[in-house]
């Protein structure tokens, strides 16, 4: 549904009890069940996913293609393709996202920027909107 490209494998796993500190740069699959102080990103241009499981803590910047969340985020998340956030997830930062999918539980203490294709502006801007005319109905002319 959200993509033709089918998912790789995740061959790589930051097991529980395991702590890393520093960048986590990542292709294909990658599932983290463990601590990681610091970024995590997958390489640019890949097909990625990322598994943040309910045991696992990532304080950092995350940034990824398919990101699944059931662990805790402190730091901004970018998804370029889905963001799913499980039951469990607890994210304390902004989040980008092109499809987002979030499950009765999940908290998110930060703003959603949805990603478009084109160009996109954060502000509102009503330039190019017909102003808004009323018109009484009735007679007020006595």
């Amino acid at each position: 549904m959200f993509s033709s490209k089918k998912q790789p494998a995740i061959r790589s796993l930051i097991g529980e009890g395991t702590v890393i500190q520093g960048t986590l740069s990542f292709s294909g699959g990658l599932r983290i069940d463990g601590e990681v102080q610091g970024d995590v990103v997958a390489d640019a241009g890949s097909t990625s996913i990322l598994v943040i499981s309910e045991k696992a803590r990532v304080t950092g910047t995350v940034k990824a293609g398919h990101v699944i969340i059931n662990g805790a985020v402190v730091g901004p998340i970018e998804s370029s393709v889905l963001l799913e956030l499980q039951p469990k997830a607890h994210i304390q930062g902004d989040v980008v996202y092109e499809a987002l999918e979030m499950h009765q539980g999940a908290t998110i203490e930060g703003a959603l920027h949805p990603l478009s294709k084109g160009a996109r502006t954060d502000a509102v801007t009503t330039d190019d909107k017909p102003a808004l005319k009323l018109l009484a109905t009735g007679s007020d002319k006595n």
